[in-house]
């Protein structure tokens, strides 16, 4: 009997033991409070920006041509010089005397082909003048990106870390061999920052989805091949199933059951379930 009575006992102590644990659970899970970050809601146009990728070139460029060959005297300029129009570039020892090499025009003297004491003939230039005050960027484009440029348009254009514009000046009709479509842009370069044979990141927008509604990226959950956000409503967080439209970096268009101006979890969203309180905090 007594061990029947003890074995009662043993059964009620556990129920009572699991009762309360059950209540314990029971009330950390009504009290569990996510910290939470949250972004409103927006509609309008995703934009894409598409890279382009050119190289520098003198706007325009001006030969240095000799009349008799001859024998380099003396050089008075180096590659790179900036010279202004009759100016000096060398002096040749020729059969007929000595003849002196000016600058056509102003810019700056590149591909100097001979140094002193040596030979200089009359088919190929002395020399180039080059117009560095602008510069020219040249591009190979696909069809589709040509149907996105315009003539007269200036576009953000990054060079060794310093963003330009460059406003296109001509834009090919034809493909060349490999396809694509020449395209040229012009950047105003009065400093003479911009070197020649530099490689230049032209970026062009493409409007891909109209009065779409945009999120940040960083809200969207993947689980299981699907798309989820989280809204809130009163401190509530709503589960809500997505589909991703477009993304652009930091933002992305869905479509789903959202609207402008629903405020949405961007950081915290990972350890969320459908139905959790939330506490919003400032966001930097």
């Amino acid at each position: 009997m007594k061990k029947i009575l003890f074995g009662f006992a043993a059964v009620l102590m556990i129920g009572i033991l699991t009762a309360c644990s059950e209540e314990d659970t029971t009330e950390e899970e009504q009290e569990r409070v996510v910290p939470v970050e949250t972004a409103e809601v927006e509609t309008g146009d995703l934009v894409i920006e598409k890279t382009l990728y050119g190289r520098t070139a003198p706007n325009a460029t001006t030969p240095i041509m000799v009349q008799t060959p001859g024998e380099v005297d003396t050089l008075e300029v180096q590659n790179g010089a900036t010279v202004e129009e009759d100016d000096i570039i060398a002096t040749l020892e020729t059969a007929a005397g000595n003849q002196n090499i000016r600058a056509p025009k102003d810019g700056q003297v590149l591909q100097i082909q001979a140094a002193e004491d040596e030979m200089v003939t009359i088919e190929e230039p002395f020399a180039i003048i080059a117009d560095m005050e602008q510069m020219k960027l040249q591009l190979s484009v696909t069809a589709h990106v040509r149907s996105l440029l315009t003539d007269d348009r200036a576009y953000s254009t990054v060079i060794n870390d310093q963003e330009y514009e460059a406003t296109v000046t001509e834009i090919g009709v034809m493909p060349d061999d490999t396809g694509l479509y020449p395209v040229e842009a012009t950047i105003e370069n009065p400093e003479a920052a911009i070197l020649a044979g530099l490689v230049a990141e032209m970026n062009v927008p493409e409007t891909r989805i109209e009065d779409a509604i945009l999120v940040p990226t960083a809200a969207i959950v993947q689980e299981d091949e699907r798309s989820f956000i989280y809204i809130v409503h009163e401190n509530t967080a709503e589960k809500v199933e997505v589909a991703i439209q477009e993304t652009e970096s930091d933002t992305s268009a869905i479509e789903g059951d959202v609207k402008n101006g629903d405020q949405i979890v961007v950081t915290g969203q990972l350890t969320l379930s459908d139905g959790d309180q939330v506490d919003i905090a400032k966001g930097e």
